[in-house]
């Protein structure tokens, strides 16, 4: 029987220890994790690396880092489904969503999640996205 080949998951975060965790969960669900915790170590894993799914942290080193990452990733690779995790509402009070057609078009992710998002639900849409 051939083994499946396992799923990557590219996990952006300033949060260490939130990146740690979220990579173990990701591990745990049974796909492999790339980790980084700065826009420049993403923007150089997305040159040399084509993930199946990428989790994105909004506010890092910048206010939109994810959104910059997101457009980045996109234009390289447009089927790769994107999932921002922030806690950008909690931390502002701005609200983001891209369930409408104008905001995907701008924001470029396919799923807003406020972080605390409970494992089960996350690997649910996960699984959603990557059609599993």
């Amino acid at each position: 029987m051939l083994k499946k080949e396992k799923k990557t998951i590219l996990i952006v975060d300033d949060d260490t220890d939130y990146l740690f965790q979220l990579k173990a969960a990701i591990e745990e669900m049974g796909f492999m994790a790339i980790t980084a915790d700065t826009q420049k170590e993403a923007e150089g894993i997305i040159e040399k690396t084509k993930p199946d799914l990428a989790i994105l942290d909004l506010m890092m080193e910048n206010q939109d880092t994810g959104f910059i990452l997101c457009h980045k990733l996109k234009a390289r690779h447009p089927d790769v489904p994107i999932i921002i995790a922030s806690a950008v509402t909690a931390e502002t009070g701005m609200l983001f969503d891209v369930t409408s057609e104008e905001e995907q078009d701008w924001i470029k992710a396919d799923l807003f999640l406020d972080k605390g998002i409970r494992r089960d639900q996350l690997h649910r849409e996960i699984n959603k996205l990557l059609k599993i």
